[in-house]
Formats: structure tokens, C-alpha cells, sequence
């Protein structure tokens, strides 16, 4: 078995006691994770990732709330405060929670698995009463900057809340290079909807992540599924080929385009419009109506050209207002239309249980290259070999090779 460092199989552990003890049916005998023994009519296998994990037989269901003995006193407490307020939909614990997953403290981030747990369980739980089915419905949002995102997000926000949804809206706003900070000005433009009790809107700074979706928007997005909000809507920063990032955590990726600007059809590239659900042109009123139509024809025509990404959905272009109000209405039928075909077809759950493997190798990705650029080897070698590449002395390739043996050689 693999060398697994003695504080993450404690904290191994720590995650596995708290999402269970497994309930078994009477004669049969529980596992000792603790000291990694069993004896019982279930197989149990080693993990190199959390240390031993029994896969058991039967159907098990989740305990929660068991107390773990890595927590103190004020972490659990914490952790039972935060669990309890988010399934209670109350939306100060709801906004506290995101800060957890958000945090780059290192205790605070195993808080916040713990925590993620907690709430995994709880909506696979209601995924189960609901026929196996999701209880919530994500939606991306993209397009290039004055395309009325905020605007759009908004009403249709206030019109689903008003047909009986919470609404929960996740904004990512860009970062500066130069400082990292960011001016979180999404919640400010969706003055009304940050008003509606049944709305939840969360700005967080892109902190330079490609495709400007944080790294924790995925689990922002569990839990705010788990405070019981059923429409979850991410908005991104802007259009590009890094754009993959949201529509690959999200349900339906939409793309909202400005009825005037330019040469559409070269100005937003293939790239995004492969991966789009739902082209919405929006500001289609006034004296842009007719401008709207154009472009609505014109990507209609080039959708055909496109190789489909479902089998049971073609991509749809529509228009419409957010002044007017026109068109939104519309534009929810295609969103509930897409939902139910896909749903019917079972792509729908596919397409998460896709995501979640791509999510787990991009924070794997990301994990390592954060390993790997503070490992010692490589910290130590790494300005002289970057002068050397910067003066043109040594290859781009060869001095990634170089940091690459280092870093092998010493942890070999």
C-alpha cells in the first residue's frame, strides 16, 4: 500500500466517521476503520486515497451529525451550527458555509469537507425521495461583457421566484492581475432580485481561475442545492474558450449575445457556441428588434452546422427583453423543455456523473501544480532556471524537464 501521510488518513478517518456510522441489517457486523479490520459478509478494500473504505453488500443509509474525535469542542459546534441553519434554508448560514469552501486556511478547508459531506448526504437523501431524481436545476450563464447578463439574471430570477422557486444565483466577477481584488459589483446591478427572500445571490472573485469559475463554485453549488434552492445560476465573467469551465458544472450552459455588436458570428467563436443549450439575444427591443432578428436567423443557420452535442436536444436561438420583459417567459419554456427531454432520455444524469470526474481531475490538476511549485527541489531551482529560459540560454521544454527530474529525483 502506498506511504499515505499519518494526518490525512487521520483526517481519512475524520471524514468517514462523520458521514456514517453505516447502519447494517441485524447479524451482520461493522467494519473497524479505526484499525482497519473486518470480519463480515462484506469485502473490504484499501484506499490510498482515505485509508481503508468498506464497500459493503446491502444498502446503507447515512447517519449524520456522529461526533468525530479530530474536531474540537468549537469545530464541531461550528460545523453543527452551519449544517443545521443551511437545511434549514436560512441564508446567513448559507453565505457563511460558502466562505468556508472558499477559504485557503488549511484546517478550514478540511472543516469544509467535512461539511460537504454532511450536505452530500443529506441531498442524496431527497435525490433518492424524489425517484432518483435532481431536486435542484443548474444553469450557466455566459457572454461577452454588455450583453445584460445581470439584467437578464434578474428577471428571470423575480419571475421564478414568483412562481414559487428559490433561486439561488452564483456571480463571478474578474479579478486584477495586479492586486486580486475585485469589485463584486454583480449583486448591485440585481438590485430587486437581492431583495427577494426566495433569492440568493453570492458574488465571488475569479482570483485569476480559468475561465473566471472559482475552483469551490462546484461546491458552492452543493450547497446551496442543499439550503433548498432549486434553480441554481452561475454567471460567468465573459466568452471564451476557457468558458468550458462553467458548462462543465452546470445542468444547461446559456449563451446570452448583444443584438449589436459587430460580427457576431466571428466575435463569440465556435468553441463556446459547440457547448451552448440555449442562444438567448437579448435587448431585443426598440430600435434593436429588427438587428435581434438578424442575428437570431443568422445563428439559427449556423447551429445547423454544428455537430449536436445530444441526442435528444437540438440547440434553439430565441430573443429576448429585459426592459420589456418580452421573450423571458419564452425563454424559460426552452430551459423547462431541455430539462425534461434530457431528463427523459437519462442524459441528464449522465452529464453530472460526467462532471464530477471532470471536477475531481481538475482539482487533482491543480493540487499537484500547487505541490509541485513549493516542493524544496524545485522552489530552490526554479528562479535560476527561470533567468536562464528568460535570456533565451536554455528551452521553455528543457527547463521544465529539469524542474520535472528535480522534483522526481528528491521525492523518489
Amino acid at each position: 500500500m502506498p506511504h499515505i501521510h499519518p494526518k490525512m488518513r487521520r483526517f481519512g478517518f475524520s471524514l468517514l466517521r462523520h458521514i456514517s456510522p453505516f447502519a447494517v441489517p441485524s447479524g451482520t457486523r461493522t467494519c473497524c476503520l479505526h484499525q482497519g479490520v473486518y470480519t463480515g459478509p462484506h469485502t473490504c478494500n484499501q484506499s490510498t486515497m482515505l485509508g481503508l473504505i468498506c464497500q459493503h453488500r446491502r444498502g446503507v443509509s447515512t447517519a449524520l451529525g456522529q461526533h468525530v474525535q479530530d474536531l474540537s469542542g468549537p469545530e464541531e459546534r461550528l460545523l453543527n451550527k452551519l449544517y443545521q441553519g443551511l437545511i434549514g434554508g436560512q441564508r446567513a448560514s448559507l453565505a457563511e458555509s460558502i466562505t468556508l469552501v472558499e477559504t485557503q486556511h488549511p484546517r478550514k478547508k478540511e472543516l469544509a469537507q467535512v461539511l460537504l459531506q454532511r450536505v452530500l448526504a443529506y441531498r442524496r437523501e431527497q435525490e433518492s425521495r424524489n425517484a432518483g431524481k435532481p431536486v435542484a436545476f443548474r444553469v450557466g450563464l455566459s457572454g461577452p461583457p454588455g450583453a445584460g447578463k445581470s439584467s437578464f439574471i434578474e428577471v428571470v430570477g423575480k419571475m421564478l421566484t414568483a412562481r414559487g422557486h428559490k433561486v439561488s444565483v452564483l456571480a463571478v466577477d474578474p479579478s486584477s492581475c495586479t492586486t486580486g481584488g475585485s469589485l463584486l459589483g454583480d449583486k448591485t446591478r440585481m438590485t430587486e432580485l437581492s431583495r427577494d427572500m426566495n433569492a440568493f445571490i453570492r458574488p465571488s472573485p475569479a482570483s485569476g481561475t480559468l475561465g473566471g469559475v472559482t475552483r469551490t463554485t462546484n461546491e458552492a453549488i452543493v450547497l446551496c442545492e442543499g439550503a433548498g434552492y432549486d434553480i441554481v445560476l452561475v454567471e460567468t465573467v465573459g466568452v471564451g474558450q476557457s468558458e468550458f469551465a462553467v458548462a462543465d458544472m452546470v445542468d444547461m450552459f446559456v449563451l446570452l449575445i448583444p443584438p449589436a455588436g459587430g460580427d457576431e458570428l466571428q466575435g463569440i467563436k465556435r468553441g463556446i457556441i459547440e457547448r451552448a443549450d440555449l442562444v438567448v439575444v437579448t435587448k431585443s427591443d426598440g430600435d434593436l428588434v429588427v438587428p435581434a432578428r438578424r442575428i437570431q436567423t443568422e445563428y439559427t443557420s449556423a447551429l445547423k452546422l454544428l455537430r449536436r452535442q445530444s441526442k435528444s436536444w437540438n440547440p434553439k436561438v430565441v430573443r429576448a427583453s429585459s426592459y420589456t420583459s418580452e421573450g423571458i417567459p419564452e425563454v424559460w419554456a426552452k430551459m423547462e423543455l431541455y430539462r425534461d427531454s434530457m431528463l427523459a432520455s437519462g442524459e441528464f444524469q449522465g452529464r453530472r456523473r460526467a462532471q464530477q470526474k471532470v471536477w475531481m481531475w481538475s482539482l487533482i490538476q491543480e493540487n499537484v501544480l500547487h505541490h509541485f511549485q513549493n516542493h524544496p527541489s524545485v522552489r530552490d531551482t526554479l528562479p535560476h532556471l527561470e533567468k536562464r529560459v528568460t535570456k533565451g540560454a536554455i528551452s521553455p521544454g528543457l527547463a521544465a524537464d529539469l524542474l520535472l527530474k528535480a522534483f522526481l529525483s528528491s521525492s523518489s
